[in-house]
């Protein structure tokens, strides 16, 4: 038997009446005084011992003597035979959130990463048998596959060194939670474990680099931001000397356009205010 097997044992209100009737036999018979009093009283105790509910999303898998009978999903009251060994088994949704683990990215920085993982049992047969403790499992094989994760992407795009991946650890959000769904849903399923969601709960480099990290990070969007400044500045100062040319307001040689070129580039482009400076003389007094 390497499946799941579904079965529908006989009604439990049903036996409720049988368990019932024997002992009212038995305790009759007490009173008569027949030496057989006990055989109804006996087989009511061990009839009793059969008797299982069955709550909403729940199991109850069956042994008899080491062998496999069946598994109940069907809420209800229920009688079973009293010898079956019974292992319960939750089939509700269950969240786990993963330990912080130190991995490293695909370009070697360390990172500090978690998941999410919501998940359920599908096949009752694979978690009571084909593995020791399928919780233990759920949370080995998660760990296990975030560090998998870890290793495929790096954490974020450093296009000044070359490095243009699509998909990172921190931007592509949808992409890595699909990668690691797949990868979890393929570890698990050897317990019969079916994966809901799985995601990424928490990112950040490892604490000896973070604040080199971050720094790169500023430099990299101090940079982004010059370049826009920087260009938006010669248009500007392209602007402004083809609407002087055009009016004919003043008449620039190289040397004078030069000069004002210098200049609008140094108040445009500067961090601080610039402070004007009133020439009275020729440009070159």
């Amino acid at each position: 038997m390497k499946e799941e097997k579904l079965i529908m044992p006989a009604n439990g209100y049903l036996m409720l009446i049988v368990f019932t009737l024997m002992l009212i036999g038995g305790i009759a018979l007490i009173q008569v005084g027949t030496g057989f009093a006990a055989i109804p009283i006996v087989l009511a105790l061990i009839t009793s011992i059969g008797f299982i509910m069955v709550q909403p999303n729940n199991s109850r898998v069956f042994l008899l003597f080491g062998k496999y009978v069946g598994t109940i999903k069907k809420n209800g009251f229920y009688w079973v035979n009293p010898f079956y060994t019974k292992k319960k088994i939750s089939l509700r949704a269950r969240n786990f959130d993963s330990e912080r683990l130190k991995v490293n990215d695909k370009l070697g920085n360390p990172v500090m990463i978690s998941t999410i993982l919501v998940w359920r049992v599908k096949d009752t047969f694979k978690a009571a048998f084909d593995v020791d403790n399928y919780e233990d499992f759920v949370r080995v094989q998660t760990d296990a596959a975030v560090r998998k994760l870890a290793s495929m992407y790096p954490y974020d795009n450093f296009a000044d060194e070359g490095y243009t991946e699509d998909i990172t650890l921190r931007s592509s959000v949808n992409e890595v939670s699909e990668t690691l769904e797949k990868e979890i849903d393929e570890r698990l399923s050897i317990a019969g474990i079916e994966v809901l969601e799985a995601r990424i709960g928490y990112l950040a480099y490892a604490q000896e680099i973070a604040n080199a990290m971050l720094k790169r990070q500023q430099a990299t969007a101090i940079v982004a931001a010059r370049h826009k400044i920087v260009e938006g500045a010669v248009s500007m100062v392209e602007m402004a000397l083809e609407e002087l040319n055009k009016k004919d307001i003043v008449d620039l040689d190289e040397e004078r356009k030069a000069a004002m070129v210098s200049n609008l580039m140094v108040v445009l482009c500067g961090d601080k205010d610039a402070s004007p400076v009133l020439n009275t003389g020729t440009l070159h007094q």
